[in-house]
């Protein structure tokens, strides 16, 4: 039996889930917290806006809280949160549970395909996400005095410049801020709906799904455009499990389920019932539902919920670009480290600079959150159906569910997803072809360093010198030693590193103590420190180290050898040496990819960040030795 908490015990379980909870409301919810700024708006007013009736209003409203029910409650909150590596959530978790399986070749391609696709076009709702949100809180001031329209872009673009501005310098000092803003947000966004509510209670009979079925009978080809708006109050919906790793499901379910979910819909029923009682104010529910002396405070406050929302889908850029990289599908970027406290606060400014410039085309351009709206949801419903389908691969494969089961669980998931996703596909000729075309060429981009990274290995196993037999010849005929230990980076641990030829070959001579190191990334987000190292003799002074991380763990090459202590091997940095071998992709019309993309590649791999940076080994005590490798 196992033994029941004290009260004390209770009681500190209970304050850690609460503090993790505040935390939670103000990283993960900021993006589905904001969608009220447009989400009603846009049914009404959108390229397929429907007329302004009490009927429509409550079967909207309906559909807006059985959306929230479905795809937020019971697929990703109840179901999909289950489906973790190791605690850690996301796409880039069900690509690493995916790789785990056993599948045929072709049926493996497929789904890291769809995997990488969907991690793709994270990069699009991370543009849209920022723009559209700040943009609709600026537009807060339109309603205030139609005198302030000219200044709603230039000054969306000053919050949004100095939030990218600020990047650099790290969220840690700002960051506990984020849960109490968002607290108020919500509590706001409540008392704003009930207060609205008490003067028209018939909204509340919007809850009944019967209205969203009448729906779809009263209106049948019309009802699944508005759907293309309805998605709007769920984006965002994926960040509850992306974040997971950070919170906890327990933490997310509370916040959600006690806190975020009603407040969410109090103020959809309270703008209901606001166009129920004054139609002229169809132009902007979510600010004509304030009264006069609260409009000002009420944009202010907006504006900072959006930066944070906005803040979140930035910073989770950084996240997956770095897990990325160490899953071997990106090339190495600089990564600055913005907290000591905090492990996994990381600022990449290629990524930051690159999301800045789009935004700031995409508010240029669109000029309007009503004209982004257009392009927002494509992204986020091929996100979610391509959720749903790992999740099948995941519960069927590693969970052991029955083939029926699996089958009549998903197909209902699929069917909501499928709806949703077909009606933003109209959204593609207004502005959803944005989102699409950046996460095709981010898919391109990450499947070419991936397979191009294939096929160097290839050509470098190809021309490599077993290991075993190369000692075997050090050991008869040994070349001079000198003093000092030598550390000789290789991806290949039975084969003589390309940089131990060059040096043999230029120097004539060998360290007294040589380590062959292999850096593994494994499919799991951590790998324990007591864990990371591991080493063994090869004899004659000659050692093999494998040091393991997981994707999102960061890595530190001297950290690691001082655990290796434990194996008999000390390491002082001012008498080691590291040797990296540097390649130069040479493009060829040998087989294995088109010559385009290994043009590609061969500019990725000239571009990437340095190794020497990434494992942060001490500069002044790296050798780099090239070579020239034709693909």
């Amino acid at each position: 039996m196992g033994q029941s908490q004290s009260p004390s015990q209770t009681r500190e379980s209970h304050s850690g889930t609460a503090s993790l909870a505040l935390a939670a409301i103000g990283i993960v919810y900021g993006d589905i917290g904001t969608s009220p700024l447009y989400t009603m708006r846009e049914v009404f007013t959108g390229e397929h806006g429907l007329a302004l009736t009490p009927d429509n209003i409550l079967s909207v409203l309906s559909l807006i809280f059985w959306s929230l029910m479905i795809i937020v409650s019971l697929k990703y909150v109840l179901f999909i949160m289950r489906a973790d590596n190791r605690g850690e959530g996301g796409i880039m978790a069900l690509i690493a549970l995916t790789r785990q399986m056993d599948h045929k070749p072709a049926v493996r391609r497929i789904l890291m395909g769809m995997g990488i696709f969907g991690a793709a076009l994270f990069y699009g709702d991370g543009v849209i996400t920022p723009a559209i949100s700040v943009l609709s809180a600026v537009e807060g001031l339109e309603v205030a005095t139609p005198v302030l329209k000219p200044y709603v872009v230039p000054i969306t673009l000053m919050v949004l410049v100095g939030l990218f501005m600020f990047q650099r310098r790290g969220t840690a000092s700002v960051g506990a801020l984020f849960g109490p803003i968002m607290v108020i947000w919500f509590l706001v966004l409540a008392t704003m709906g009930v207060s609205n509510i008490i003067e028209q209670p018939a909204v509340l009979m919007a809850l009944n799904p019967a209205y969203a079925l009448s729906f779809f009978v009263r209106h049948g080809w019309h009802s699944f455009l508005a759907l293309g708006a309805v998605v709007l109050a769920v984006t965002g919906a994926e960040a509850l499990y992306a974040d997971m790793g950070h919170f906890g499901r327990k933490p997310i379910s509370a916040a959600w389920f006690w806190f975020v979910l009603p407040a969410l819909m109090l103020n959809y029923l309270g703008q209901g019932a606001e166009l129920m009682t004054n139609s002229k104010s169809l132009a902007n529910p979510f600010f004509h539902m304030a009264p006069d002396w609260a409009l000002y405070p009420l944009i202010g406050l907006a504006t900072m919920a959006t930066v944070i929302a906005s803040q979140a889908v930035i910073s989770g850029a950084y996240s997956m670009t770095r897990q990325a990289m160490q899953l071997g599908y990106a090339p190495r970027m600089e990564i600055n480290h913005t907290s000591e406290q905090e492990i996994g606060q990381v600022y990449l400014p290629a990524i930051n600079w690159g999301l800045l410039v789009a935004i700031v085309a995409l508010v240029l351009g669109f000029q309007s959150s009503s004209n982004l709206a257009a392009a927002y949801g494509i992204a986020v419903t091929t996100t979610m159906v391509i959720d749903t389908a790992l999740a099948f691969f995941v519960v069927r494969n590693l969970w052991r569910w029955s083939l029926p089961l699996s089958i009549l669980a998903f197909s209902l998931l699929l069917t909501v997803d499928l709806s949703y996703f077909s009606a933003n596909t109209l959204k593609i000729p207004h502005g959803g072809w944005f989102p699409l075309t950046l996460g095709a060429v981010i898919f391109t981009v990450l499947s070419t360093w991936k397979r191009g990274r294939e096929i160097l290995f290839s050509r470098l196993k190809a021309q490599a010198i077993d290991l075993k037999p190369f000692l075997s010849d050090m050991a008869a005929y040994p070349p001079t030693r000198v003093a000092g230990t030598a550390v000789f980076l290789s991806t290949n641990p039975d084969a003589v590193p390309h940089a131990m030829l060059h040096n043999l070959a230029h120097n004539k001579v060998l360290h007294e103590r040589v380590v062959f190191l292999t850096v593994i990334f494994e499919d799991v987000p951590h790998v324990p420190e007591i864990d990371h190292a591991e080493a063994e003799k090869l004899g004659n002074d000659f050692f093999r180290i494998f040091i393991r991380y997981g994707f999102k763990d960061e890595p530190d090459i001297p950290k690691a050898l001082a655990q290796c202590t434990a194996f008999g091997l000390s390491f002082n940095m001012l008498e080691t040496s590291f040797f990296l071998s540097r390649e130069t992709i040479i493009p060829t019309q040998m087989p294995g990819m088109a010559l385009w993309r290994e043009k590609l590649f061969a500019s990725m791999a000239r571009n990437a960040g340095s190794a020497t940076a990434y494992f942060r080994i001490p500069t002044n005590r790296v050798v780099e030795l090239g070579t020239q490798i034709e693909i």
